[in-house]
């Protein structure tokens, strides 16, 4: 684990290779974070990752959204699927559900795409399987305005939980 010390002795290249899969295939906002070194405390460095997202044009944000995968999806065949995900998803249980589950869940992800054009974006590492499945249910009902703005919330709480497995606190 890093020091806040070790973290802004990196050069920008290590920054991104050690923080560029914080935000799921979108190194381009390590790279954004870097610039704003040195960072005085963890929160800075959180609030400078969770900066680089908000100042992004809306279709740059759309597309962080896009690169989350399915929830239960594509678990074990999607090599695209990053480590982190992976073992996010499994602690929610998303790797052990039921066959009604799958369904429900697939059936969810279908219809949350068709109405929205991107994946549900939750951090499942804050979720069981039982409040992704009623949340899933429950955001359908919002405007594309309203669940973008929340998958951008819950993609920041994603990497922040990711940070913290790298950096001292």
């Amino acid at each position: 684990m890093m020091t806040l010390q070790d973290v802004n002795a990196l050069s920008p290249q290590q920054f991104v290779e050690t923080f560029g899969g914080i935000y799921e295939h979108s190194p381009w906002v390590a790279e954004a974070a870097a610039a704003q070194r040195p960072f005085t405390s963890f929160e800075h460095m959180q609030q400078a990752f969770s900066n680089a997202v908000q100042q992004a044009p809306e279709s740059q944000k759309l597309a962080l959204v896009k690169a989350h995968p399915e929830l239960g999806h594509r678990m074990g065949i999607d090599p695209a699927l990053s480590a982190e995900s992976t073992q996010e998803q499994g602690s929610a249980g998303l790797d052990r559900l039921s066959p009604a589950e799958y369904t429900q869940l697939r059936n969810l992800n279908d219809a949350y795409q068709q109405k929205f054009g991107m994946p549900f974006v939750i951090c499942v590492r804050k979720a069981t399987k039982a409040i992704i499945l009623e949340a899933m249910e429950q955001r359908l009902a919002s405007s594309f305005a309203t669940e973008l703005a929340e998958a951008l919330k819950q993609i920041d709480a994603i990497a922040a939980l990711r940070l913290r497995d790298k950096v001292q606190v």
